[in-house]
């Protein structure tokens, strides 16, 4: 059965999502809105697709199958319940919003309309991510000691001034919510459940009302422990990097690629070819289209069979929930607890 998408907002990330669905067998884009008419019109001239004047419209439309939410963080939850509630399936960009009230009123939403939703964490689709996860499902690591995620990017002012939405709390969030939060997924997924949350927060070299660098200590609920780090204000710029060290052994990723496995026993494997900084850590649009396309593939494929999503809005939820205890912890000084 051939799926139609509509993607609500046409900013930079909406590129992507139009990529991916045309890698994407029996899916296409019928149709994009935005709140900027000209925009929408301009986008879907080149998609060969409609544009819609309005989020109604669109909803209206038998062909769309499946709502794109790639407008600013903030609104994914306002978006994403009306979408649920016209029926449609769901496809979120991270994070499913800024709040765990919002994400909350999503989740609701999607359940009771009997509808998919599917936050988007594409790297667990990376080839490097797949393997990693099938060495520590074999056991190959131990017992697992530390875990380690780290997101050194750069961005410029004028990245933070292009769009009035951006480096706000409300809308967006900082360095950790917007771009280091893919690795969190990764690392929660790896490690499992986060239990305490001990952080720092500064705006170092922007002009925002959100951080730019953080830093958190984590207790897991196996007991292991972990670091994350995120920052926009590396220059000028740097590979995603996932260290996952067990009783048994270490494994290394950087930008889905695992660049590095060292077993106990002796065997130290590279993992594949890797360089010293990534295109996405200097500029947004440089995201691999092909790991979104597999998990929009993922989507309809559970859509299909009646089963949930690789990647749930629970799963959204329980990042968010980290990231949302390294801001309450900078903010108080104190360390948080997260319910098991």
């Amino acid at each position: 059965m051939r799926r139609g998408f509509g993607i609500v907002g046409t900013g930079v990330i909406a590129a992507i999502h139009a990529d991916a669905i045309a890698m994407v067998p029996d899916a296409r884009v019928a149709a994009v809105t935005d709140v900027a008419v000209g925009a929408a019109a301009a986008f879907a001239a080149g998609r060969g697709c409609a544009a819609e004047p309005d989020l109604d419209a669109l909803l209206a439309r038998p062909d769309v199958d499946v709502v794109s939410v790639c407008v600013p963080s903030g609104l994914h939850a306002e978006v994403g319940i009306r979408a649920a509630m016209a029926g449609k399936h769901l496809v979120v960009e991270k994070p499913i919003d800024v709040t765990l009230d919002a994400a909350d009123r999503l989740i609701d939403a999607a359940r009771a309309a009997g509808v998919a939703l599917t936050v988007i964490s594409q790297h667990r689709f990376d080839p490097g991510l797949i393997e990693a996860r099938r060495l520590l499902d074999e056991g190959a690591l131990g017992r697992l000691v530390l875990g380690e995620a780290s997101t050194k990017w750069y961005r410029t002012q004028a990245y933070y001034d292009s769009a009035a939405w951006r480096g706000t709390n409300a809308m967006d969030g900082g360095s950790l919510m917007n771009q280091g939060i893919h690795y969190v997924d990764l690392l929660r997924w790896c490690m499992g459940p986060v239990s305490e949350v001990t952080a720092l927060c500064a705006t170092q070299t922007h002009q925002i009302e959100v951080e730019d660098t953080s830093l958190a200590a984590l207790r897991f609920a196996s007991g292991a422990l972990g670091t994350i780090v995120a920052s926009t204000s590396v220059f000028p710029g740097f590979a995603q990097r996932l260290e996952i060290t067990g009783t048994e052994g270490t494994i290394t990723i950087e930008d889905g690629v695992l660049v590095r496995r060292a077993f106990s026993g002796g065997a130290h494997e590279p993992g594949g070819p890797h360089g010293a900084a990534a295109a996405a850590g200097s500029n947004p649009a440089a995201v691999d289209v092909a790991s979104h396309a597999a998990q929009l593939e993922d989507l309809l494929t559970a859509i299909e069979a009646g089963r949930e999503p690789a990647v749930t809005g629970e799963s959204g939820r329980a990042t968010l929930e980290i990231i949302c205890a390294v801001y309450e912890s900078a903010r108080t000084g104190r360390a948080v607890t997260l319910a098991p």
